[in-house]
């Protein structure tokens, strides 16, 4: 187990700008995941029955907002129903941006917004590949959309309303995780990035960056024997409880849980408040050379 408490906990019980915690960055930016135990997010009565896997399409493990024009993904039922489970998750998005802002003010004008999330379905019992299995630890990495240095920070909200916890794990610093693996990294096939852009398999060109955070992914999910005995912890969020991290810097595991809300943001790395914590800056350090290429 590892020493050193991940998770820090705060004592906001208000997603408005007049809660005490702001000017984290360093906090969020050095690895840790920042809890607030009495934030949770209000669902409405009329609201309430969407907490019903049914409402996904059983296409993707979860319902979702694609911006910047705002299309619902990923959900099932009747127009009026769909329409009002997309004003619900609005509203998550515009509460978790205001939130992080008010967090994070070195982040404004900087943090752009990603998708928002609801998920509805159950963490197990889902069929998966290895890669997709997300209760194995990990950092976050997308084979079809490299991420070229740009940082992840989600802000997750247990909606649960039966008393389940998120259950996580969350594992070892990035540092130590990529000293882990690095060795056992080769390079990408000459060609290889511009080829999967070519065929469309990649949103955009894959860098040496990418290559190793898909490849730190990779090799730590097919590694049975560090997912048992790796440095770790084992972390409920409780009902009501609102989480926010860096996952592509943050090994985390959800290991058990329904009903979640989900707003991912995007932050370039030179706009953090302490740029070499960024994985790009490490991993450049460690490997003694630039990685955007």
């Amino acid at each position: 187990m590892t020493t050193d408490p991940v998770v820090r906990e705060y004592p906001d019980d208000t997603w408005a700008d007049s809660g005490p915690t702001r000017g984290v960055e360093a906090v969020v930016e050095s690895g840790h995941v920042l809890a607030f135990p009495h934030l949770p997010f209000a669902i409405a009565e009329a609201e309430r029955r969407f907490l019903d896997a049914r409402w996904a399409d059983g296409k993707a493990k979860n319902v979702s907002l694609r911006w910047p024009r705002g299309d619902l993904r990923g959900a099932a039922g009747a127009p009026a129903d769909l329409e009002a489970l997309k004003r619900m998750i609005v509203r998550y998005a515009e509460q978790s941006e205001a939130f992080a802002l008010r967090l994070f003010p070195h982040y404004r004008g900087k943090l752009r917004r990603g998708n928002t999330s609801f998920r509805p379905i159950g963490v197990l019992g889902r069929p998966r590949s290895w890669r997709q299995d997300d209760t194995r630890l990990h950092v976050d990495a997308f084979p079809s959309n490299p991420m070229r240095g740009t940082r992840l920070l989600r802000v997750f909200c247990n909606v649960n309303p039966s008393g389940e916890p998120r259950r996580w794990r969350v594992g070892e610093p990035f540092e130590a995780h990529a000293r882990r693996y690095l060795g056992a990294i080769g390079k990408p096939w000459p060609g290889s990035a511009w080829l999967l852009t070519t065929l469309g398999i990649t949103k955009r060109r894959r860098t040496g960056y990418d290559h190793l955070m898909l490849q730190l992914h990779d090799l730590a999910k097919a590694d049975l024997a560090f997912q048992r005995s790796s440095p770790q912890q084992a972390v409920d969020f409780a009902p009501g409880t609102t989480w926010v991290c860096y996952s592509d810097q943050v090994l985390h595991a959800a290991m058990g849980g329904q009903h979640m809300m989900e707003q991912t943001f995007y932050l370039d790395a030179p706009d953090l408040a302490h740029p070499e914590t960024a994985p790009l800056a490490i991993l450049e350090r460690l490997t003694g050379r630039p990685l955007l290429v």
